[in-house]
């Protein structure tokens, strides 16, 4: 179905396109066979569909929701742990109305989420609904304006809820509703003429957060109007759906550029006499003093920001910090481009010097984690154009390689033979080492295994990963029984250990029940 964006009629000539292509598709849905009035048109968007999933179950702790949060979100510490506590007393609070035992006075626990570009907010968000399971619609504030009579109408964020519940209203209910750009809908104070960005946006944005029932279909749907006027006709009567947002979740954020000014002014006024402690705040701790007056002067109505109690600072990231996330992030973009790259059946390597310098040219950028993105763009471009048509298979990423990529490209190309083996056989002890974090059982290679496992790599044209992760598909689990049974928790493989992986890691199995016995027969015999 299609759909006008604003509150401007169509002209005759769209309209008649729009219900000409609505008619041909109806009608091609129900063929030859007309739709008897016992029939229920099935699957209209205006019946209220029933509950197609399980329902929710939220049952995690703050700390939980925090350790999950951690694996894709570096810092933010603070952010993280307030964040997990207003989740969860929200969703356990949706638990209990599920179950009809809801708090009569409950308070929605709306937050608002300040912070510089690339600091992971949207990020944040986004995982923690992946983690409760609901669906989750991501908007921007400055494509709203008040009624929709230029831009969109905010209550089309709900009705996308229900689209990314596919259909189930009921599970919609329960959703979140992200609104980033918030800062951007502050309304001027000194502002002439009608207002279509600011206070009208505000204010139906503050109907949603409240409770209200935003019908299923937009006014602005010609289509789904005729469509509903169909139904109608054959059943006698127009079935309506609509979508109650008091569970509906919503967490809006911003930059904020200039609110540090306002809370800096009004510590300054606040501590008069003792007020150098406070300007020799930095903007990122100014912002940790930020009030509900200051969010009124920046330009936000009293009614709007009281719905919004939950307010959650996020700081900018350090050189070390953006080195963090391409280290050790779930989320990190140095995994997109080894599977970039990988699909050329090019291995890369990556090193500490490497990543630091790339966090650090990312750092200069001043746009936090998405300068990763822009930096790492411009190292690897020409390598993602040459690589692919040579012979390369590996290669390493150091600091001289980001500090200058053509002339790394360069050298490579000219030392590709070299090359090769000397960075098969690091990317074997990058294996050991992803094996012992993962794992936590330590093993290393000797040179002679390592050799061998090169080698076999080039032989059979695989990557030495995959080759590793297949020869050694079963040694955590083998080496967990030896560690339980012996405490040994450090293995060396050597070149048996290539050849023959698992007929060694039996052995070592069977010899460590074997050391158990003897222990066992002592114990019994004592007793």
């Amino acid at each position: 179905m299609l759909a006008v964006s604003s509150n401007l009629p169509p002209s005759p000539e769209e309209f008649q396109r729009q219900f000409a292509d609505f008619m041909r598709q109806q009608f091609q849905t129900l063929g030859a066979k007309p739709l008897a009035k016992s029939e229920t048109a099935g699957s209209t968007e205006d019946s209220p569909p029933k509950s197609q999933s399980e329902p929710i179950r939220f049952e995690k702790k703050p700390r939980e929701v925090k350790a999950y949060l951690d694996r894709f979100v570096i810092k933010q510490e603070e952010a993280k742990k307030v964040l997990s506590v207003a989740l969860c007393d929200h969703y356990h609070h949706v638990r209990l109305a599920i179950e009809g035992k809801a708090q009569p006075n409950y308070t929605k626990q709306n937050i608002i989420l300040v912070g510089p570009t690339g600091v992971g907010k949207t990020y944040l968000i986004r995982s923690a609904a992946d983690l409760i399971g609901v669906p989750f619609v991501k908007g921007d504030a400055t494509k709203f304006s008040e009624t929709g009579y230029v831009g969109g109408d905010v209550e089309d964020l709900v009705r996308e809820l229900v689209r990314r519940a596919d259909g189930d209203v009921e599970r919609a209910q329960y959703g979140i509703i992200y609104i980033d750009e918030i800062d951007k809908i502050a309304a001027a104070s000194n502002l002439a003429g009608r207002d279509v960005s600011g206070r009208g946006v505000q204010t139906n944005l503050l109907k949603l957060m409240e409770e209200t029932e935003v019908p299923a279909r937009s006014p602005q749907d010609i289509a789904g109007q005729v469509q509903a006027l169909l139904e109608l006709q054959q059943r006698g009567k127009k079935s309506v759906s609509v979508i109650n947002t008091k569970h509906i979740l919503f967490i809006v954020s911003g930059a904020f550029d200039g609110l540090e000014k306002i809370v800096r002014r009004r510590l300054r006024e606040a501590t008069i006499g003792f007020g150098a402690k406070h300007q020799a705040l930095e903007d990122a701790e100014c912002m940790e003093h930020v009030s509900t007056r200051d969010f009124i002067e920046f330009g936000f109505e009293p009614e709007f920001i009281g719905r919004l109690p939950v307010r959650v600072v996020c700081h900018p990231l350090t050189v070390d910090d953006l080195f963090t996330i391409l280290k050790a992030s779930e989320g990190s973009i140095i995994k997109q481009y080894e599977q970039t790259f990988a699909a050329y059946g090019i291995e890369v390597l990556f090193r500490d010097d490497g990543l630091r310098q790339i966090a650090q040219f990312a750092a200069e950028e001043q746009t936090g984690a998405r300068g990763l993105m822009t930096v790492c763009e411009r190292v690897f471009r020409e390598f993602k154009y040459e690589l692919p048509s040579t012979k390369v298979k590996r290669f390493v990423v150091g600091r001289e390689l980001v500090d200058e990529p053509l002339a790394g490209l360069k050298n490579l190309l000219q030392q590709q033979a070299i090359e090769e083996r000397a960075v098969a056989r690091q990317l074997v002890h990058d294996y050991a080492e992803r094996f012992t974090e993962m794992h936590g059982l330590r093993i290393r290679f000797t040179e002679s295994a390592a050799e061998l496992l090169v080698q076999a790599a080039i032989e059979q044209e695989l990557s030495v990963r995959d080759l590793c992760a297949s020869k050694f598909k079963d040694f955590q689990f083998g080496l967990k029984l030896v560690a339980q049974n012996t405490g040994q928790r450090e293995f060396l493989l050597d070149a048996e250990a290539i050849q023959t992986p698992d007929r060694v890691l039996s052995a070592w199995v069977v010899a460590s029940y074997r050391e158990t016995k003897p222990q066992a027969d002592s114990a019994g015999a004592s007793a």
